[in-house]
């Protein structure tokens, strides 16, 4: 980088002719700090043209892979024995995600109104996903009439229904399918582990950077990315924080803070957990679906 101080050539040197090198060197000097400045901008923008790249060429994971990966013990390979949440917040992640992708939507409102709940869930497109379990779960909403509300298909999801004739709803072995999707995507390994009475597949965690960095935006949104207002936030995020809640998983992001920096974190998700799903779903650019979930997991 050129100094914006000049050294002296060393020979004595005319007054007229230092005045005049001093402001030729002051010219200069403008004009290299000019060039710096502009050099300094072009390098943050190319470091944030190879972070985009990175992002692109990153593993990319499902809402409800990403629910799970924040569940998952790293060394162990298994979820919480007592989490008895995370079934149902997989089954949200799996509507919302089809509700991102332009697969799922509310049913539009008549001229009087219905809350999120009280309206059905219709097939936008049956277009597949390229995912398996979403493609199966969107085929059931398609197939099924009359339609059904969002609290409904989490709970036939989930197969908690007392209902034998729609039984064939859930969705089996949901959280070994996204395990494995994990491994495929070199996440997390396969492993055999002997509990006692009887042996278990457990997924211990293969590649630790991948949850490192989805810890680190989900810090990032309520911490340093915070912008207070819920339809600012990128809608993939919002909804990962609320699902993460909802599956009781949401801990794991946040124990690494400092004790400061939990405190904040944990309370403006609470800011978050506060808000109205009826009114945020109307505003502008709202996602209805999102909110009708979210509405599922707070009422």
């Amino acid at each position: 980088m050129t100094s914006l101080t000049q050294r002296s050539s060393g020979l004595v040197q005319r007054r007229t002719e230092a005045s005049r090198s001093s402001a030729a060197d002051k010219d200069r000097g403008t004009g290299d700090e000019d060039f710096d400045t502009r050099r300094r901008g072009g390098e943050g923008e190319e470091e944030e043209e190879e972070e985009d790249k990175a992002d692109s060429k990153e593993t990319r994971l499902t809402l409800m892979e990403e629910v799970l990966l924040l569940g998952l013990k790293d060394r162990e390979g298994y979820t919480s024995f007592w989490n008895d949440c995370i079934s149902s917040g997989l089954r949200g992640c799996m509507l919302i995600e089809l509700a991102i992708r332009g697969r799922l939507q509310l049913e539009t409102c008549g001229m009087r109104r219905k809350s999120l709940l009280a309206r059905k869930v219709i097939c936008k497109s049956d277009a597949p996903t390229g995912d398996v379990l979403l493609d199966e779960a969107l085929k059931h909403v398609k197939e099924t009439q009359p339609p059904e509300t969002v609290q409904s298909w989490i709970e036939l999801l989930s197969g908690e229904t007392w209902n034998p004739l729609k039984l064939h709803y859930q969705l089996r072995n949901v959280r070994e399918r996204l395990a494995k999707n994990l491994v495929e995507k070199g996440v997390l390994t396969t492993e055999k582990q002997n509990f006692l009475l009887f042996d278990m597949t457990t997924h211990p965690l293969t590649n630790n950077n991948i949850k490192q960095r989805l810890i680190k935006r989900v810090q990032e949104a309520v911490l340093e990315k915070w912008v207070n207002d819920p339809h600012r936030m990128d809608k993939r995020m919002l909804a990962l924080i609320f699902l993460a809640h909802s599956s009781d998983v949401l801990e794991n992001a946040f124990s690494p803070l400092l004790d400061d920096q939990y405190d904040l974190a944990m309370k403006r998700v609470r800011q978050l957990l506060d808000l109205e799903p009826e009114g945020e779903s109307t505003k502008t650019n709202a996602n209805e679906l999102l909110w009708a979930v979210v509405a599922a997991f707070t009422k």
